[in-house]
């Protein structure tokens, strides 16, 4: 139904609209009586009780940051059979993001270029969505930092989130490595992004004691631009600073072998690109990270996730769980049953 009906219908609209248009669509439709009860029976997926850095997820498949920035639709996307749902990036203050047009598809390639720059309503709007949800779904919460902060004052924003949303959030994801701000990923580098998880590391810890509740799981999201020497940098960060793992991989600047003309992708400009074109590469840092480490670092496959078989291949590289995204949205809900049904 969603390829023959609602994907034809929401293309029509340029995509950021056609995003908040299905977002709609999907929230007054389960407010029909009887239809959350129905949507839940009609993508319920099995329970395979997959244990990860000490958590319990219903399944495998979860939905990416980016989705759902603010938490606004937690409950409604919980219908759709995810194991779990990332909200974020969050930021310390609200911030508008980059100019519009900032979200471009890719229709040959079944990708999608963004530049949305971290469009959130802050990290105070946030809580009260996390507070209000009633599903128990986990919940990922992927922190950044706000556009107009100097890059040597980031760790303060990060910090800042990171408090905010301890108390309601089950695992965080520090996100350094989205293209679409400005320097951001000068945080990649060795001493900076040491010293950064260092200070989450000890907030972490306080955190805890004053919950008086475990630690909270922390990853780091990484570009998939990264080269070997820079991934065995991360490697070495994560081991020292004690990180709990990574999410590999976020959009990437790449435009290699594209099947859009050369002409259309100049006139889009710059922005992440994700869906198919960053499977391989995405799998490959994957299995190069899971090797050197010796499997040592647990790890949050997404890119290019289209079919079980695609969600397959991350975790025979070295996944324990996957995200889906753009898949998303060009399959629709039924992917997420697609893949759990399809893993071994």
């Amino acid at each position: 139904m969603y390829k023959n009906i609602f994907k034809p219908f929401l293309f029509l609209f340029n995509p950021e609209k056609a995003h908040h248009l299905a977002f709609l669509l999907l929230k007054y439709s389960l407010k029909i009586p009887f239809s959350s009860s129905f949507c839940r029976f009609l993508f319920d997926t099995p329970h395979q009780n997959i244990n990860f850095l000490g958590l319990n997820f219903k399944n495998r498949i979860g939905l990416a940051a980016g989705f759902d920035k603010n938490g606004a639709y937690i409950d409604e996307l919980a219908c759709l059979g995810f194991g779990f749902i990332e909200v974020g990036t969050v930021t310390p203050l609200a911030q508008q993001g980059n100019d519009q047009p900032r979200l471009f598809r890719l229709f040959d390639d079944e990708a999608i270029i963004n530049r949305m720059g971290f469009n959130n309503l802050g990290m105070e709007e946030l809580v009260k969505k996390l507070k209000s949800r009633k599903t128990d779904i986990i919940i990922g919460g992927n922190i950044g930092k706000n556009k107009q902060t100097p890059i040597e004052k980031s760790n303060n924003d990060y910090l800042l989130c990171f408090e905010s949303l301890y108390a309601f959030v089950d695992y965080f994801v520090v996100n350094v490595s989205s293209p679409n701000t400005p320097n951001l990923r000068q945080l990649q580098d060795k001493e900076p992004l040491m010293d950064l998880l260092t200070e989450i590391y000890k907030s972490n810890d306080l955190l805890a004691q004053k919950y008086q509740q475990k630690r909270k799981p922390v990853l780091l999201k990484i570009a998939p631009d990264l080269t070997d020497s820079q991934l065995d940098d991360i490697i070495d960060i994560i081991k020292t600073t004690k990180t709990d793992g990574i999410v590999a991989t976020n959009t990437t600047i790449s435009r290699d072998n594209l099947k859009t003309n050369t002409k259309e992708i100049q006139s889009i400009g710059n922005g992440g690109l994700s869906g198919k074109p960053l499977k391989n590469n995405s799998t490959y840092i994957i299995k190069y990270i899971t090797e050197k480490s010796n499997k040592s670092i647990p790890i949050i496959g997404v890119g290019g996730i289209y079919s079980a078989q695609d969600a397959q291949e991350k975790i025979d590289a070295g996944a324990s769980l996957v995200q889906v995204y753009s898949g998303f949205v060009y399959e629709g809900p039924d992917l997420v049953k697609e893949i759990a049904l399809g893993l071994k």
